[in-house]
């Protein structure tokens, strides 16, 4: 038996929307609906085309959670709250 509850209609009734957050990519508002965020993400969130193998990208946050900051490299996530701010540049690799 589903522990779902019906409205009238037979519709089910919806469960609360994904918690969001919003966040400041580059001075840009943007908004999340994972908690964890990525390199990857956070530098997609900057620059949508991004290429992994062309470029590096630094990124360097503030705000975060206990009001942590720091740099963000590849292969690590960070959990984002809102109003924590991004910062993010593209080099060429070389």
């Amino acid at each position: 038996m589903e522990d779902v509850e019906k409205i009238e209609g037979g519709k089910d009734k919806d469960p609360k929307p994904p918690k969001t957050y919003e966040i400041k990519v580059n001075s840009r508002p943007k908004t999340v609906t994972e908690k964890k965020q990525s390199y990857r993400d956070i530098a997609r969130l900057a620059y949508p085309d991004a290429d992994f193998e062309k470029f590096l990208y630094t990124i360097v946050y503030l705000k975060g959670e206990g009001g942590k900051e720091g740099d963000l490299v590849e292969g690590e996530t960070v959990n984002v709250k809102d109003g924590m701010v991004f910062n993010v540049r593209r080099s060429d690799k070389s």
